[in-house]
C-alpha cells in the first residue's frame, strides 16, 4: 500500500484531538491505520508539544496523555532534519518551519486549516490543502 505523505500543521493536530467528529480526527485515525504517513522535524514536534500542553484543559488531556500522543507521532512519522532556513517566506513567519519540512523531505502536501497562510508554496512544488480535501483523496 502506498501511503500518502503529508506535513500536518499544528492546527490539524489540535482540531483532531479537540473533536472526534471532524476531518482532522479522521486524519489522525488514518495515520494510526497506516493510510497516511506524516513527516516531522524537531521544531514541528516541539510546536505540537507547546500547543497541546498550552491548551490541555480545552483538550481534556493530561501531560501524560499528550506525551503519548507525541510518542505516537514520533513512532509513526518520518523524521526530517532541516539543513537550511530561508525565513521569512510565508505571511505568518511562524509557519515557515512547516514549509521547510515539506521542502527538505520532498513532501508535496501540507495539511492545514489555514490554507491562505501558505500562499506561494506552489513555487516549491507543494500544495496546502484542508483536512477534508485530503480525506477525499485517500478514499
Amino acid at each position: 500500500m502506498i501511503k500518502t505523505m503529508v506535513v500536518l500543521d499544528t492546527n490539524v493536530v489540535y482540531a483532531g484531538l479537540y473533536s472526534s467528529s471532524g476531518a482532522s480526527h479522521q486524519i489522525l485515525r488514518a495515520i494510526e491505520r497506516g493510510k497516511i504517513k506524516t513527516v516531522l522535524s524537531t521544531a514541528l514536534l516541539f510546536e505540537y508539544e507547546y500547543i497541546l500542553k498550552r491548551y490541555k484543559t480545552e483538550l481534556r488531556l493530561s501531560d501524560r496523555d499528550i506525551e503519548k500522543v507525541l510518542d505516537n507521532f514520533c513512532r509513526l512519522s518520518e523524521h526530517q532534519k532541516i539543513y537550511f532556513l530561508w525565513r521569512p517566506y510565508l505571511v505568518d513567519p511562524e509557519d515557515d518551519h512547516i514549509l521547510e519540512v515539506a521542502v527538505a523531505s520532498e513532501t508535496k502536501t501540507i495539511v492545514t486549516h489555514n490554507v491562505k497562510d501558505f500562499k506561494g508554496v506552489g513555487k516549491f512544488g507543494i500544495r496546502a490543502i484542508p483536512p477534508r480535501k485530503l480525506l477525499e483523496e485517500i478514499k
